[in-house]
């Protein structure tokens, strides 16, 4: 396919050159800076069916913060608000909103990620810390990525506790079922204009990663507006990181929205998997999620032509808003939450690769006018 430049020589050819002294073991956690922490814990349980797991606070002995530790399946999630009007997390909100703060990698060495890292210039955001209670010792380091976001490296081969010490077992009698959600399949960042380059290089030279798919302007774009984006990878292939920057259009982009609202770069969106979409998202609906507006008839009647067969009713996708999109080994579904708080900065991706290891760019132009229905209705277009 012509939007996927680097895709000849197959993605195992490309993660070759990645650099393999940073292995990095998965996502460990993400953890966002709230306002309300206790509030956006009972709003990720009810409506993206996450259950209780851990807890650290006044209770723990925490002072400065609280933060509720949720789990589905793979994926762990961690809300921390800030106890006192001199904490930095509360001005990290105050400027940003509710939003990520920590893209927590799985390591087995923090120490030496964070030496690696450091060397080739990362910026530190904590030394490596050793912490320990009685179910053993986690080693966690961190560096600064785009904008506010830091990388926390996280060593638990030694830890058997429930998520890290200082946390206690957070009971719950309220834990909504789980509607399916699996692993983080990637997250996006959206930096500054002219910025894109600038930390793939960044992520070239510090984490090792390569750039294995490039879509510029010409690719994804509208009547209205632009962008340009370059997916990162690590060696295994296991960590992406998509990162776009605006690219000149008539009207304002979802990008530069993004950038506006949230004050500076950040992350964008976290694309969360599933086995079932159509479950999934039938579930979440039913629990109040909102999502974009579907594409119009004309997209889905295309669809036969434009992917082939698939094994799910395209009927029941298309009333239900999802996207359908393919590339040389096979085909994926996708769609997309509104954003999730007030600012319109953060939101989901729910995607189901079946086969396809691309990320929808024959989407883009359906989801981008999406977008801009919901921009033009804010005002922000």
């Amino acid at each position: 396919m012509d939007n996927l430049k680097n895709v000849e020589y197959g993605l195992e050819k490309i993660f070759e050159g990645a650099q393999d002294f940073l292995p990095l073991l998965g996502t460990d956690y993400v953890e966002f800076y709230v306002g309300n922490a206790k509030q956006a814990a009972h709003y990720y349980k009810t409506a993206f069916g996450f259950q209780s797991l851990a807890y650290a606070g006044l209770e723990t002995g925490i002072r400065d913060r609280a933060s509720y530790v949720l789990k589905q399946d793979k994926i762990r999630l961690v809300l921390t608000t800030a106890l006192n009007s001199e904490s930095p997390i509360g001005e990290h909100v105050k400027k940003h909103g509710d939003g990520v703060k920590v893209i927590a990698l799985w390591v087995d060495d923090a120490t030496k990620a964070f030496e690696e890292t450091t060397k080739r210039g990362a910026t530190p955001f904590m030394q490596p810390t050793v912490e320990e209670d009685e179910h053993g010792r986690v080693v966690r380091a961190g560096i600064y990525t785009y904008g506010e976001t830091v990388h926390m490296f996280v060593e638990r081969k030694e830890y058997k506790g429930i998520f890290l010490p200082g946390y206690q077992e957070w009971r719950s009698d309220y834990n909504p079922s789980p509607v399916g959600l699996k692993f983080i399949d990637h997250m996006v960042g959206n930096v500054g204009w002219g910025e894109m380059n600038q930390w793939v290089k960044w992520y070239e030279d510090v984490m090792g990663f390569v750039n294995f798919l490039t879509f510029d302007d010409k690719q994804i774009h509208t009547e209205y507006s632009a962008l340009m984006s370059k997916v990162m990878a690590n060696g295994n292939g296991r960590i992406k990181f998509p990162i776009n920057e605006p690219a000149e259009g008539k009207k304002k982009s979802q990008i530069e929205e993004y950038l506006d609202f949230y004050e500076g770069p950040g992350c964008q969106h976290i694309a969360v998997a599933t086995d079932n979409i159509i479950e999934t998202v039938t579930q979440l609906r039913a629990r109040g999620v909102e999502f974009l507006s579907a594409p119009p008839q004309a997209y889905y009647d295309e669809i036969p032509q434009r992917v082939g067969a698939i094994k799910e009713d395209l009927e029941v996708l298309q009333k239900l808003g999802i996207l359908i999109d393919c590339d040389e080994d096979g085909y994926l579904l996708q769609i997309f939450t509104k954003p999730v708080e007030d600012r319109p900065t953060l939101f989901y991706e729910i995607i189901q690769r079946m086969g396809a290891k691309g990320f929808g760019a024959g989407n883009f132009k359906a989801l981008f006018e999406s977008i801009e229905r919901e921009q033009e209705r804010r005002g922000t277009l």
